[in-house]
């Protein structure tokens, strides 16, 4: 399985999935400090923003990652990427589950400086000037494969001045149309003390709640293909991306969308908007090719068998 052909035929790679409520009509959104619920008005009437881009991605890189071994899942081992540890070996974090990837206070504000002297050796010399970025790119893949994908800030002064970016290469969202809201509550009872002081905990507390209905709830997901080529990395790498980047959202759609208590969605149909024609792997056969894909690239990825260990120390 190659990707030729699909970069030479669009410049992105646009997916959508029809998503419904697993049971009932209700869901309830993604919330926001002094917002709440983003809801807003579009061309076809009231939208809704059931899941944001920033947690969308912090779910694709979920579908990646083994909790219960505390590694990448299987048909993804090899991949680069950093493992957090403490001084005696016990993991704590990696480079896969932090919101912020290589730039996590894990990784880069560590009283042991071993990693983050590196790193600031292999960006040394991009400090003024245009921003070389296929070197830029090349160190993150070394380190970190799945930063390509989802966009990094290495917002630190000593490396190369704080200005080393990458835009997300692969980004999603869910958008609800039609929405309705759906007004419920409930209370928290004290059958011991009903009328006791609520502030400590006490009494009967009533609530108000604010779910919604939708006529239509969709996943869009968006793969810049344009961008994964420009890295310049040669066919192996842009394969190997892109192939991560569909695994990504099949693993997603194909896995728990309980994305809250009372939000838990069900997959009703998926199609590919753009380029047409493009038929969309499944997800077995994207299980089945990617450890070919990650072993043409392995000579590129730092680390024992591309993982590099990191020491937390505060």
């Amino acid at each position: 399985m190659e990707f030729r052909d699909l970069i030479s035929s669009s410049s992105r790679l646009l997916i959508e999935a029809d998503l419904k409520p697993m049971q009932g009509q209700r869901f309830q959104p993604t919330g926001f400090p002094d917002l709440g619920p983003a809801v807003f008005d579009g061309p076809g009437g009231t939208y809704l923003l059931v899941e944001s881009v920033q947690s969308m991605a912090n779910r694709m890189e979920g579908v990646c990652w083994d909790e219960a071994a505390e590694e990448l899942v299987e048909p993804l081992r090899g991949l680069s990427y950093l493992r957090v540890e403490k001084s005696d070996g016990e993991y704590l974090t990696s480079s896969i589950v932090e919101s912020h990837r290589l730039n996590s206070p894990y990784i880069l504000e560590s009283k042991d400086k071993s990693f983050f002297n590196a790193l600031k050796d292999e960006v040394h010399g991009l400090e003024k000037g245009p921003i070389d970025r296929a070197r830029l790119a090349r160190t993150v893949l070394r380190y970190d494969s799945s930063a390509l994908l989802h966009g990094l800030f290495l917002a630190k002064k000593d490396l190369a001045g704080g200005r080393l970016r990458i835009a997300r290469a692969l980004s999603g969202f869910i958008e609800a149309s039609g929405v309705r809201v759906a007004a419920s509550g409930g209370v928290k009872n004290d059958h011991v003390d009903p009328s006791g002081d609520t502030k400590k905990g006490f009494g009967n507390v009533p609530f108000a709640r604010d779910e919604y209905t939708a006529e239509a709830i969709t996943a869009f997901f968006n793969v810049d293909l344009a961008q994964i080529h420009g890295y310049g990395m040669g066919p192996a790498v842009d394969d190997l991306l892109i192939g991560l980047a569909l695994y990504k959202v099949r693993a997603l759609l194909a896995g728990n969308l309980r994305l809250r208590t009372a939000c838990d969605l069900d997959v009703d149909n998926i199609r590919v908007k753009r380029p047409e024609e493009y038929v969309l792997p499944e997800l077995d056969a994207l299980r089945e090719a990617l450890p070919g894909w990650i072993a043409a690239c392995a000579e590129q990825f730092a680390g024992d068998s591309g993982v590099t260990r990191v020491v937390f120390k505060d």
